[in-house]
């Protein structure tokens, strides 16, 4: 059985730090990258990232997940509220899969309130800023168990 977890960002969060960070904070995605990995070794999986802007580099990359790793952490970003190709690619491969936004998305605007992912995904972490990342590989460790 694989240790590997993907951790999935989908478009804009290439611009964390730079982009509303009254909203996202200060880190980047380099930053939260880097806690991911730390995180990831001292929970005995190796984190693998990827970002992409693209919403069908983002489900090739859940369908490589369901061929070789043990769960996926995505931060869908907006594509989490529209799109179905990435609840469809959740639900088409067998490992737990934990939404992850920095944001609370229920405090925010009305069109951010649903989530295309929530109903495929295993669970959802949102409004604990970068700190979600972690809660997600800890949530994932404990279904592993």
């Amino acid at each position: 059985m694989s240790n590997t977890i993907f951790v999935l960002n989908g478009p804009n969060l290439n611009m964390l730090g730079k982009r509303e960070p009254g909203i996202y904070g200060g880190k980047t995605l380099k930053d939260i990258e880097n806690d991911c990995v730390k995180a990831g070794e001292e929970l005995g999986f190796a984190v693998e990232c990827f970002q992409s802007n693209h919403e069908g580099a983002l489900v090739d990359l859940m369908h490589e997940a369901g061929e070789r790793a043990a769960g996926v952490v995505i931060n869908p970003g907006a594509y989490g509220h529209t799109s179905i190709a990435l609840h469809d690619a959740i639900r088409a491969i067998s490992v737990p899969v934990v939404e992850v936004h920095i944001s609370n998305i229920h405090a925010r605007e009305e069109f951010r309130h649903k989530s295309m992912i929530a109903p495929a995904a295993k669970g959802m972490v949102c409004g604990f800023g970068p700190y979600g990342y972690i809660m997600a590989l800890n949530a994932l460790k404990n279904i592993k168990a």
